[in-house]
């Protein structure tokens, strides 16, 4: 199966985190088949002066879902033990690292801590991109339209 996770930093030395990130999933989730290209954008439902890189990662796996969340958490922990994406209010934060399992083939997984597609990847650029350039003609198995045309809907839905 394929795992695509997505990977982002806005504090510190983003790109070496990243890479980090990346070089972690080998041993951990499965063998790194694609990296994407690094996607720059600003903070998503937060306000914040740090740009977030971002980049989509393909990932060859024989993990159930809830197996790779609980992977994907073990290597945000190693990258910044005392990092957290909330704040105290419960609001976004600034990160070190953060890795999200965005989809696992066409699986529809909806569990107490694992939903797959991820529930909020069609309103996020930063997530589309990435998995646009190393995942093209995927589609989702909810909406039935490739990743390509669910970005489109979100460029179009922002600009017109």
């Amino acid at each position: 199966m394929t795992a695509h996770i997505n990977i982002g930093s806005n504090l510190g030395h983003r790109a070496e985190q990243i890479a980090r990130a990346v070089s972690l999933l080998d041993p951990s989730v499965g063998r790194v088949a694609r990296v994407s290209a690094p996607f720059t954008s600003a903070a998503w439902g937060y306000e914040s002066s740090g740009e977030f890189i971002n980049v989509g990662v393909n990932v060859s796996t024989r993990l159930d879902a809830a197996a790779i969340v609980d992977r994907l958490l073990d290597i945000e922990r190693t990258i910044d033990p005392d990092g957290c994406h909330r704040d105290a209010d419960g609001n976004y934060a600034d990160r070190r690292i953060d890795l999200d399992l965005i989809c696992l083939d066409d699986a529809d997984v909806s569990e107490v801590n694992v939903t797959v597609p991820h529930p909020r990847m069609h309103l996020r650029e930063f997530v589309l991109v990435p998995m646009a350039e190393i995942m093209p003609g995927w589609t989702h198995p909810r909406f039935g339209i490739t990743v390509e045309k669910i970005l489109e809907n979100l460029r179009n839905k922002r600009d017109g």
